[in-house]
């Protein structure tokens, strides 16, 4: 299982690299991140969050796992929907956040194999909040600078923690 890392790890910060090299190693690696996803209770976990700058994801909206490599979102729908979301890098902190209703995505899987989909409501939120985390980006960007205000005392404590597990 992998150590997830919180609020304040420069990692969340960095855009993800393209993975080139599909083998084995890969699938070790999407394995352990589901594994890892599933004992945080969540419903998807990007690489950054792991502490790897790799462009792959693994997301479960009660259909199974589904391993994503080299996403890329082509179209986003105009129509908007806003929900609250929560993050496995900002524990206990839960906020509505505006996504597309339906995202047109091309991705690799395992093997590089190229898929085309399209995810509408909940598939489409994770899968946007997925790839968000390889850009760099975390929900709480996502919100309104008055409602991250609000919970600025909470990030500052994150981040003592990411501190402190970042040193043992």
């Amino acid at each position: 299982m992998y150590r997830i890392r919180i609020y304040g790890d420069p990692i969340l910060r960095k855009k993800a690299k393209k993975l080139e090299v599909f083998d084995e190693n890969l699938n070790d690696i999407l394995e352990e991140m589901i594994e890892t996803m599933y004992l945080g209770d969540g419903v998807g976990l990007a690489a950054p969050q792991v502490g790897l700058s790799l462009r792959i994801f693994v997301m479960d909206w009660g259909e199974g796992p589904l391993k994503v490599v080299n996403p890329e979102i082509l179209e986003f729908s105009e129509e908007k929907v806003v929900d609250e979301e929560g993050c496995l890098s900002l524990p206990e902190i839960f906020e509505d956040v505006e996504r597309s209703k339906w995202v047109k995505v091309r991705f690799q899987d395992e093997k590089g194999n190229i898929h085309e989909r399209i995810f509408e409501d909940y598939p489409a939120r994770i899968f946007q909040h997925e790839y968000d985390h390889l850009e760099g980006i975390l929900f709480i960007d996502r919100i309104s600078a008055a409602r991250r205000a609000r919970l600025k005392s909470k990030l500052l404590e994150l981040m003592r923690k990411s501190r402190q597990t970042s040193k043992r």
